[in-house]
Formats: C-alpha cells, sequence, structure tokens
C-alpha cells in the first residue's frame, strides 16, 4: 500500500503555536500508518514549511478569505502534482472552506472528516449557553457585544475584571474600562463580531481533547490541567488528570450533537461545579500530548475514516507531565527563496 498523503494546516509552531506539528508528529509516530505529511502554510515564515523530519512538502495556501475558489483551486493543484487523499484542517476561520468544499474534495478522492456547518457554528461564544445547557454544565455569565455600548452595558453588569474575547481566537482578563476598550478594538479588527464578554470565574483550568465519530460515540478523550501558559494564553506546562465529572461532559456533548472529527473542551472546575468556557471545533495545540500518554487520535482519525483496523481505545495515566519548549532550526535560505517564489518547499 502506497504512503497517504495528508494534508495539515497550522504548522505555524511560534510563540502562539498551531496544532499541525502535533498533529504531523501523532502521524508519523502510528508504526502501522505509512504517512506522507503535507504542509498547508499560510506565510513562508511558518517553521513547519522547513521541518523536514516531520513535514514531507509543503505548499503555501491562499488566506481563507472570500468564496474560497482559490483555496479549492489549490488543493486541487497539490493533489495534481503531488498527491492529498486526505486534509485535517487546524485552523478556526479555515473550517468553514472546508466543510463547504467536503463535499467538492471527497468526489476528487480527497477525504475529510468534519463536523457540519451546523455544529460548527454551535462553536460561537455566543452558543455557548445553548450547549452548557443541553449537557447540563454551568457557564459563566456571557454577553456577545456589537458595539461600544453594549460592550460598557455588558462590563456594567458583570463587574471588572471581565474576560473580553474574540470570535475565534484570544481571550483576555481585563481589569479596566480602557483596557477592555482597548481589546475590543483589537479583537473586532482581527476576527471581527461578535465580541464574548464573559464573568471572570476561578478554579483550576481543565481540558479535554477528543474525537467524535459523527454517530455519538467518541474514539478518545483526554483530559488535562493546565499549570502555566503563555502571554498568549497557550499552555507551557500541563498534567494529565481523570476528573470524571468534565470526561463525562465531554462524552455528553458528543452524544448529544453527534459530533463528527476532532475537538477541545475547555472548563473552569472549582469543586463540583464545572464551569464550560469554550468549545473548540478542532485539534488543539496540544493535541501531541494526548499521543504522548498513549492515546494517538490524528492516527484513530486517519485510520477511522479509511476504514483501517481501529485498536481498542488505550487508557492513559494521570500525573503525566507535558513541557514545552523552543528550538532552534537552522536550514539554507534556498528553502526559504522557494516558498517566497514557487508557494512550496522543497
Amino acid at each position: 500500500m502506497r504512503p497517504l498523503k495528508i494534508g495539515l494546516s497550522g504548522i505555524n509552531a511560534v510563540d502562539n503555536p498551531g496544532p499541525g506539528i502535533g498533529v504531523a508528529r501523532s502521524l508519523k509516530e502510528d508504526p502501522d500508518l505509512q504517512v506522507q505529511v503535507v504542509g498547508l502554510a499560510y506565510d513562508a515564515m511558518e517553521p513547519g514549511l522547513f521541518m523536514d523530519w516531520v513535514v514531507d512538502k509543503s505548499f503555501i495556501m491562499p488566506y481563507p478569505s472570500g468564496g474560497g475558489d482559490a483555496f479549492l483551486e489549490r488543493l486541487l493543484y497539490i493533489q495534481q502534482h503531488y498527491g492529498l487523499d486526505c486534509v485535517i484542517p487546524n485552523l478556526d476561520a479555515e473550517l468553514p472552506h472546508y466543510i463547504k468544499w467536503a463535499r467538492t474534495l471527497a468526489d476528487r478522492s480527497i477525504q475529510t472528516f468534519l463536523p457540519s456547518m451546523e455544529q460548527f457554528r454551535l462553536r460561537g461564544k455566543d452558543r455557548l449557553v445553548e450547549i452548557a445547557d443541553r449537557i447540563e454544565l454551568a457557564l459563566p455569565e456571557t454577553r456577545a457585544v456589537t458595539n461600544l455600548e453594549g460592550l460598557v452595558q455588558a462590563i456594567d453588569d458583570l463587574e471588572l475584571p471581565v474576560m473580553v474575547k474574540g470570535s475565534y481566537y484570544k481571550a483576555h482578563r481585563c481589569h479596566t474600562l480602557p483596557e477592555a476598550l482597548t481589546r475590543y478594538h483589537e479583537l473586532v479588527a482581527e476576527w471581527g463580531y461578535p465580541v464574548i464578554v464573559q464573568e471572570v470565574v476561578s478554579g483550576d483550568e481543565l481540558n479535554v481533547v477528543g474525537l467524535g465519530d459523527g454517530a455519538g460515540h467518541h474514539l478518545g478523550l483526554v483530559g488535562i490541567k493546565k499549570l502555566s501558559v503563555t502571554a498568549q494564553g497557550k499552555i507551557w506546562t500541563g498534567v494529565t488528570v481523570r476528573n470524571e465529572a468534565v470526561l463525562e461532559a465531554a462524552d455528553r456533548f458528543v452524544r448529544a450533537y453527534q459530533w463528527r472529527g476532532p475537538f477541545e473542551f475547555e472548563c473552569m472546575v472549582q469543586g463540583d461545579r464545572v464551569n464550560l468556557i469554550e468549545v473548540n471545533p478542532r485539534f488543539p495545540a496540544w493535541s501531541y500530548f494526548a499521543t504522548g500518554v498513549g492515546v494517538n487520535l490524528p492516527a484513530r482519525l486517519v485510520r477511522h475514516l479509511f476504514g483501517m483496523p481501529l485498536p481498542a481505545l488505550p487508557e492513559y495515566e494521570a500525573g503525566k507531565l507535558f513541557i514545552r519548549y523552543t528550538y532552534e532550526l537552522v536550514t539554507d535560505m534556498a528553502s526559504f527563496q522557494k516558498a517566497i517564489t514557487r508557494g512550496e518547499v522543497p
């Protein structure tokens, strides 16, 4: 059997890392999967372009804006000139295009394993109250605002400090009104409306990475506790935990919505109270942590998608430590020039 050529986005392994490199490492580490990783980058400076021990071939993609026709054309070009059996998109902003074109891609033998558009819309931070009610979780007081008056009113209602969040990414804890106004304008400029204003809740930040099969069952769940984060809010150190309330809530989410594909479930836990904070419709940047403790979710996705034997779901141990670190790569300038001039590496 020839190697599967699997496209991965989010290979921007920088201070605010994407999930792509962790997913690539996971696929490469399954000893029974023959995989060639195709990096799908949006910028010639994304480090994954040059990490040739984990990414076999890379292409520059058009930004996922507009109707996405150029986006589709680029994927078909890659398939024709290099080969492409499957794409695992790892960035929220591009997912609507992949969902829209999923049938067209499948007709061209490019497989995806994605939520529906309705499922994707659920991940909007303004829809969390609906999810929390359905799966019986608490939710911090939340307001979705689309103008300055709404922002000020939300802050008056919730009282400082508050969390100010973008519709796709980024969350800032704001202690003053001027700080909240600044973050509001930044988030609108980057991600548009609505901006989410949320009550600050205390407790342990527990996250779950999971994979739904689209029929109400999960293909694996791993829970972690964040021990330290970067200024961008990305996990730097963490530890595996087996908080049954959070794991059961993630399972209820999969069953209630028949979720298809990877997801991240973010909660704040204080005693017996579990507050739902976010649901992300993709692998998180820390997803290699799950692989490192024995639950290789990217490999399980590929096996399920292509009808390959799926090993029994392994248990993971609590108390395993995750530590992120930086790494310096020295390569030839010619690779960068190829990325600029040809839109592909090597």
